[in-house]
């Protein structure tokens, strides 16, 4: 049997695609990113994790990620509020 492995830490060059920039540049902003509290590199591999890379941006910008499991509203209030809206002075 075979299994599809997906690795998590990966070399420079695919945490700088998760980035959408090239290694090259990805080197070059390095260190302001890392002064950001971007996640290092494995001191003895030199891979870094994409879950770390994936959560340091979600804690930069939690707008843009689903952080917790959507839930239903309670109708009561939605209703409430709307018609509260709705009423003219």
């Amino acid at each position: 049997m075979r299994f599809a492995v997906q690795p998590r830490d990966v070399p420079p060059l695919t945490a700088a695609r998760r980035l959408g920039v090239d290694l090259k540049e990805f080197n070059q902003i390095l260190p302001n990113l890392l002064a950001r509290g971007f996640p290092e590199a494995d001191p003895d591999t030199g891979n870094f994790d994409l879950d770390a890379i994936d959560a340091w941006r979600r804690a930069r910008h939690p707008h843009l990620f689903l952080t917790e499991a959507p839930h239903a509203r309670d109708a009561r209030f939605v209703v409430s509020a709307r018609l509260g809206r709705m009423k003219v002075g």
